[in-house]
């Protein structure tokens, strides 16, 4: 588990695989922030997989692996949402 992902440039996910004790709670407040930080269109599905081929096989039961497999079961593409809209006004 050395190294760094360039699906988690920030590290965020191997650094929650190195917390002692870190709860699934935890974890699901880490994925948030490692996939709201995704560059917008990137299908995250690859993303996923490739973050369980590195840490999983060494950490099956760790909570981190049980997030990651439920993201790719329900995660969509995230949307930024935000800014001016433009309407036209009466």
């Amino acid at each position: 588990m050395t190294g760094s992902s360039p699906v988690d440039p920030k590290g965020l996910i191997r650094e929650s695989y190195r917390i002692e004790g870190i709860t699934v709670e935890e974890c699901r407040s880490i994925f948030l922030d490692w996939a709201l930080s995704l560059p917008e269109g990137q299908d995250n599905g690859p993303a996923l997989s490739a973050l369980l081929d590195t840490y999983a096989p060494d950490a099956p039961d760790h909570p981190m692996t049980q997030i990651l497999r439920d993201g790719q079961n329900g995660l969509a593409t995230p949307r930024r949402w935000g800014g001016w809209r433009s309407r036209p006004r009466n």
